[in-house]
């Protein structure tokens, strides 16, 4: 029986889940496209005004710009922290493992 209740809620809840928009009608009206969009007016600088404009013209662009920058910065600042640690003395390759 249990196993028929689960199954039954399941069905009930993923139901609800398909027909919620149209019964919730967000502003009054029926739920239509969002558009979002960066306010340019307060991009001061080439950097700033470039990115915004990036992710209002195409978005997809913009993600890979940001993934690319991103695993750029972790590799820059990986390579930067294990420089300054062997500058300081720890060297992370010779360590040994000690488990008891």
């Amino acid at each position: 029986m249990r196993k028929y209740y689960c199954g039954f809620m399941i069905l009930v809840t993923a139901i609800i889940t398909a027909i919620l928009p149209d019964i919730v009608q967000a502003a009054g009206g029926p739920a239509e496209m969002l558009v979002v969009v960066a306010d340019s007016r307060r991009a001061h600088g080439e950097i700033a005004r470039y990115f915004v404009d990036s992710y209002n013209t195409n978005p997809v662009w913009f993600g890979i710009e940001c993934t690319i920058i991103t695993a750029i910065m972790g590799v820059t600042f990986g390579l930067l922290t294990d420089f300054i640690m062997k500058r300081v003395g720890i060297d992370l390759t010779s360590r040994k493992i000690v488990e008891h």
